[in-house]
């Protein structure tokens, strides 16, 4: 008995050597030339920024479907690559405000902020409300009405912090929201016109805009309009904010009477999830799915010598180490090591616009999220951000440790016995600012319970501009984390067991 026991503890060592052995192989596979020559073709100008649903996004899926078609990979979705989604746009249209006896147009001395369609004019009291705090509406009747309330300076980093204002008025029964920012008549010309640029191209949502809602948007106006809605000047208005709420300092401001209308344009944009499938051997039934976006935000509105974000890094990097880690494990395979659980190599659309790809997949599942074992997602993997400059090499990870413990320890290891990246876990923390546990694509995998875990170079100074480039890639490292993401992948779909999800 014992002797039979060494034997089979020796040929276990030997099972797991070999595996070991085929991981390094394998992961040679994934090449700076690879990389590179796929990265140039996804990120050039000729795909034109890769925007959601447009020409240039298109092309980047028939060059990713083609890829797997020539790996081999299963085309899984009724005998394609391709999973078909539709897509909702949204533009305004004819959007305006009648305050005082004078007309405002859209992007002028308004701004709307919203999707739904008002149906028509609408007319409505509007009660000044302050800074819209809790203490602010003690004294105040705004239930079906509207209300106006002052906020800071505009700017894009100010909308996260008016959800909360945005949400106080709608709980005291406020059917439409004027902000008033306290901005100067030129600063709020510059961020109209910054508006205008980014609502024309168009906000993209899953579901088709609700046009019996039209009370969820808000306006920001300028002080001007408020001091003629109001009958009082800006200073005036400030002193009522800063009273004492005991005071009843602003139910001294005499409500007023506005109208608006709020028409949209609303249009059906065609997008597709790109999937690659390779069924395993004894544990076919399990799948581990590789993700990435390879959509990207298109052409700047607003011109210029060069108007095209590339994206080579913003997920273009990502993109293409999805690709190779295909190639990697279809080799494997046919030389009889592939893998024992089945892989979805996914590559998703809508990722810019707010998650939408992997979000309907997680809801429309080509195969069984009971069967999903982990989600590895890949989205910007190529570059350093300046805290990194000069630094060793590392990648920040994300996730891991959120739901399994075991997809934590043997990320840790193989990378320790591999790579040897520095791993930077300061995004790790959900409380972290930039919430970015939240906003790539494993967080669709992640809320359904399924462990994730997310590799990401950090935000640098090309993210989101025209001059994240091919140039500025730096491929030895990007070739360094894929690779680090293949031998996780590599584990976790050839183990014993499935991945133990024992975190909540």
């Amino acid at each position: 008995m014992k002797k039979i026991y060494f034997v089979s503890l020796l040929c276990l060592s030997q099972l797991g050597w070999a595996q070991e052995n085929s991981a390094v192989k394998y992961a040679e596979l994934i090449t700076t030339s690879d990389l590179k020559e796929n990265l140039s073709i996804l990120a050039s100008d000729a795909l034109e920024g890769r925007k959601t649903g447009t020409r240039g996004q298109k092309m980047a899926a028939a060059f990713i479907s083609n890829y797997f078609s020539e790996l081999g990979l299963t085309a899984p979705v009724n005998g394609s690559h391709y999973m078909p989604i539709d897509l909702y746009s949204v533009t305004p249209a004819d959007i305006y405000l009648k305050a005082a006896t004078q007309r405002y147009s859209n992007f002028s001395e308004i701004i709307y902020l919203g999707s739904a369609d008002s149906g028509g004019e609408i007319s409505t009291e509007v009660v000044f409300a302050g800074k819209g705090t809790e203490a602010d509406y003690a004294n105040l009747d705004v239930k079906d009405k509207a209300v106006a309330v002052q906020i800071g300076s505009l700017s894009f980093g100010i909308m996260a912090g008016l959800r909360k204002v945005s949400a106080l008025a709608r709980d005291k029964g406020a059917k439409m929201i004027f902000y008033i920012p306290a901005s100067t008549a030129d600063e709020f010309k510059t961020f109209a016109a910054q508006m205008q640029g980014y609502l024309s191209s168009g906000n993209l949502s899953l579901n088709k805009p609700d046009a019996t809602s039209p009370n969820k948007g808000a306006f920001f106006i300028t002080q001007a309009i408020a001091e003629k809605l109001f009958k009082t000047t800006t200073p005036k208005l400030n002193a009522a904010s800063a009273a004492e709420p005991t005071k009843k300092a602003l139910a001294k401001i005499k409500p007023a009477t506005i109208s608006y209308q709020v028409a949209m344009n609303i249009k059906n944009v065609k997008s597709e999830n790109i999937l690659g499938y390779m069924e395993g051997t004894d544990k076919k039934d399990e799948l581990v799915v590789i993700t990435a976006h390879f959509d990207h935000i298109g052409k700047n509105a607003t011109g210029g010598a060069d108007v095209i974000n590339n994206g080579a890094d913003d997920d273009g990097s990502g993109t293409v180490s999805v690709l190779q880690m295909a190639k990697a494990f279809t080799h494997a395979k046919k030389e009889g090591k592939g893998p024992r659980r089945s892989i979805l190599f996914m590559t998703v659309t809508g990722e810019e616009q707010g998650l939408f790809g992997s979000e309907y997949y997680s809801e429309h599942p080509t195969f069984p999220l009971a069967n999903t074992v982990v989600d590895i997602n890949i989205d910007m993997i190529g570059r350093r951000d300046p805290e990194h400059k000069g630094k060793p090499d590392y990648v920040y990870v994300i996730g891991a440790d959120k739901l399994s413990s075991e997809l934590h320890e043997i990320n840790e290891r193989n990378n320790k016995e591999h790579e040897k990246l520095d791993f930077d876990y300061l995004y790790n923390d959900e409380n972290h600012p930039t919430n970015l546990y939240k906003r790539s694509d494993h967080w669709n995998f992640a809320k359904k319970g399924i462990p994730i875990v997310f590799f990401f170079d950090g935000i640098h100074e090309d993210y989101h501009q025209v001059s994240d480039e091919i140039g500025k890639i730096e491929f030895d490292l990007l070739a360094k984390r894929a690779k680090t993401a293949f031998y996780t992948a590599w584990e976790v779909a050839n183990r014993d067991a499935r991945l133990v999800v024992d975190k909540k």
